[in-house]
């Protein structure tokens, strides 16, 4: 992969986490945890797809349907896992 084409997946990365922080809301903090969130599923859809030969909308060298529902996935279960709240009082 190129400078060029990785710099253009952390753009699209950039923008799903944006689009999913503007659609779920939250402060400056959740924003970050998208745009990782994002990034990290990209950058993981991309391998999976890469290792199974899986080509859903290829773009160059770059697979972006499977990145972008691997970034998908990991945004839903990442703020899905951050909004579990603790139990009060230990059980101990």
């Amino acid at each position: 992969m190129t400078i060029p084409s990785l710099l253009f997946a952390l753009l699209i990365a950039v923008l799903i986490g944006a689009l999913y922080h503007l659609i779920r809301g939250s402060g400056f903090w959740r924003l970050m945890l998208y745009l990782g969130l994002s990034a990290l599923g990209f950058a993981l859809g991309h391998l999976v797809g890469w290792w199974q030969g899986w080509r859903l909308f290829p773009f160059g060298s770059l697979n972006l349907g499977m990145s972008s529902l691997g970034s998908l996935i990991i945004l839903v279960i990442g703020d899905w896992l951050s909004r579990i709240e603790p139990k009060g009082e230990s059980a101990v």
